[in-house]
């Protein structure tokens, strides 16, 4: 009977293996033969286990990344949260946005409105032009012989600048003188003659048309003497004519010809150019506008001072007076020529210079003046930013006067001593407070600030060290959550390994 049971129970088919879960797994003793192979678990059960470690490490990084957007110790310059930094807490925006610092005191320089003379300047481009220029022609020809200046040099009116070779007009003109003796002296014997036939016409003894005939050969002969005389003198002249001198003073240019060549009245370039330099003139232009208070100045007997500057406009070159104007004004451009003399005893200024001119025209007494930087210009015109007592500032509508470079005269708008922003303007607005380097009072606000950096840094701070312990808390999960993740994984080995 026992036989027969054993039997059958041994030849019972095996049931067949249902799917183990990880709870079962759990729960299903270590001396199992199923826990001691570790490829009789499924594949799903390690998947499902490193699935919910990654779902919770994201999770962790999750909720880091929102602790650290939200709090941000490093928002503000230096580690210090800015002043709104506490709104983050209370829900509100502006930790240190602009609008904070538009509400912030702005630091800007400024400058008082003082009383002076301001000088009515008319600016303009010009040209130096010389009062002389010319061109050294041969008058006669002939070959040069010798050349008696150096490029470059300053000469003076009659020097000697070259030679032509005298010996032809030197033989001419003796020449001539051998001609006018000759012509002489029969112009003296010819008077003898009419001389005596005049006492022989008183006596009667010789007839009166004998004598015309005398008188007429004697005034034939003084012509011929006369010719002679003025031939004599034209090659006197060709002489002082082949010793070319300077007919100005001033520089002496490139030389065009070289000693030995033959040179003719009709040489295209000349010998040389010499310009005048010592005085010098500079021509400009100004708008037919400013001619009427040229004319005033002018018909009244003043001298208008002129100043030419280089071409960048900073420094000066040279000062002297208006001269004249032209006698027309150009109808292509409104504009009219004027003429300045220049002494240029240091040589300053150089033929067709381009230079920058200032004439000064008038000088206004008792005007309100204040630094150029002040007047700024928008869709209203021009205006400042006035400084009030408590440190705040209001647009002011302006009307500007004459300008002379870095100062700005102020027809209207302004009074003498109030103070005008002339840095930092670009960040104002109308009421817009203001901090000024340079006042002593404003120490104490500078203080106020410095203590509210402080207690801002303070605020940060304790801002930064709920955020460093949010932090540490998100870590901390991170870190338990990966503790666990190697735990169930060593068991796991564990198992296997048994």
């Amino acid at each position: 009977m026992d036989e027969q049971q054993q039997h059958s129970e041994t030849s019972r088919p095996a049931a067949p293996a249902s799917p183990r879960t990880p709870d079962d797994a759990a729960a299903r003793p270590s001396h199992a033969p199923e826990a001691r192979d570790g490829r009789d678990r499924p594949p799903g059960a390690v998947r499902s286990h490193r699935g919910r470690n990654l779902a919770l490490i994201v999770l962790a990084l999750l909720i880091l990344g929102f602790v650290l957007w939200r709090w941000h110790p490093w928002g503000s310059p230096g580690g210090a949260a800015a002043p709104g930094a506490s709104g983050a807490h209370t829900g509100r925006p502006g930790r240190g946005g602009p609008g904070a610092m538009a509400n912030m005191p702005q630091p800007v320089h400024v400058a008082a409105a003082t009383q002076g003379e301001m000088p009515v300047v008319l600016t303009a481009l010009g040209t130096v032009t010389p009062l002389a220029s010319v061109t050294v022609l041969p008058q006669l020809s002939g070959t040069l012989q010798d050349v008696y200046f150096t490029e470059g040099q300053m000469v003076k009116k009659g020097d000697v600048l070259a030679q032509i070779d005298p010996r032809p007009y030197q033989i001419s003109l003796d020449n001539a003188q051998g001609t006018l003796a000759r012509d002489e002296a029969l112009l003296q014997t010819a008077r003898l003659d009419l001389k005596r036939y005049q006492t022989l016409l008183s006596q009667d003894s010789i007839a009166s048309q004998q004598v015309d005939t005398q008188a007429s050969l004697v005034r034939q002969y003084e012509g011929t003497v006369k010719s002679d005389k003025a031939n004599v003198d034209t090659y006197k002249l060709d002489l002082v004519y082949a010793r070319i001198t300077a007919p100005v003073s001033g520089r002496v240019g490139l030389r065009q010809v070289d000693p030995g060549n033959y040179v003719t009245p009709s040489l295209t370039n000349g010998i040389v150019v010499i310009t005048q330099l010592q005085p010098i003139s500079v021509i400009f232009t100004t708008s037919e506008d400013n001619l009427q208070q040229i004319l005033e100045q002018t018909q009244a007997g003043a001298k208008l001072s002129v100043t030419a500057y280089d071409r960048s406009n900073t420094r000066s070159l040279e000062g002297g007076t208006l001269e004249t104007l032209d006698n027309q004004i150009d109808t292509t451009t409104g504009t009219v020529k004027l003429r300045a003399i220049f002494q240029n005893s240091k040589n300053l200024l150089f033929p067709n210079q381009f230079v920058n001119t200032r004439l000064l025209v008038n000088t206004i007494k008792d005007a309100v003046i204040v630094p150029t930087s002040a007047v700024l210009n928008g869709s209203m015109g021009q205006f400042v930013y006035v400084v009030k007592p408590d440190n705040t500032v209001t647009v002011r509508p302006v009307k500007v006067g004459p300008v002379d470079g870095e100062r700005t005269s102020i027809k209207s708008g302004l009074q003498v001593g109030e103070r005008v922003v002339i840095d930092g303007s670009d960040r104002l607005k109308e009421g817009a407070k203001i901090t000024i380097p340079d006042d002593k009072p404003r120490g104490a606000s500078g203080s106020r600030g410095a203590r509210g950096a402080a207690a801002a840094s303070g605020a940060s701070g304790a801002s930064g060290a709920s955020g460093a312990a949010a932090y540490g808390a998100s870590g901390a999960a991170v870190a338990s959550a990966a503790s666990g993740a190697r735990a169930h994984h060593g068991r796991h080995a564990a198992q296997a390994s048994q």
